[in-house]
């Protein structure tokens, strides 16, 4: 079984588990009728988490020319998120292939895990819109970001 087909486990996730982090905050139009913080809003957290690695500004993953799309998403919902607030995001890499990396992430409220993604993540080039290996600078990147799966 593939680490993707496994969610983390949230019991005993904390955000020390994830060499990256990012936050956001909670606004009211992230509510629905609920009370409580829609779940298409979960993919943006997810975002902020992955942009935070793609495009850090002192180790970028992109190159000229090239592009990242999503291949996989696979998020788990485990609490409630409630406005107002923020909510922070842990994300690591865990698999880094010839053009695709895998994230996990953990999204927490209050220190507590209220989701968790699994995301193949494709390097494409611009004009064929086809897989790209990453350069070497990548590479390199990459595999000081991986860290081992924790699964349930």
């Amino acid at each position: 079984m593939s680490q993707t087909e496994n969610p983390l486990d949230p019991q005993t996730l904390t955000l020390d588990d994830f060499p990256v982090h990012d936050f956001d905050k909670l606004r009211y139009a992230d509510t629905d009728r609920q009370g409580h913080v829609n779940n298409a809003i979960f993919s943006t957290f997810l975002e902020s988490g992955r942009v935070n690695v793609i495009y850090n500004p002192d180790a970028p993953l992109v190159e000229e020319g090239t592009a990242f799309v999503i291949a996989r998403l696979e998020l788990n919902f485990h609490r409630e998120v409630n406005w107002p607030g923020q909510v922070e995001i842990g994300t690591r890499v865990t698999r880094v292939g010839r053009s695709s990396l895998t994230l996990q992430q953990g999204v927490f409220q209050d220190l507590r895990c209220v989701a968790t993604a699994n995301t193949v993540i494709v390097q494409v080039d611009e004009s064929t819109r086809r897989s790209h290996p990453f350069g070497d600078r990548a590479q390199a990147t990459l595999e000081k970001l991986v860290a081992p799966a924790r699964l349930a």
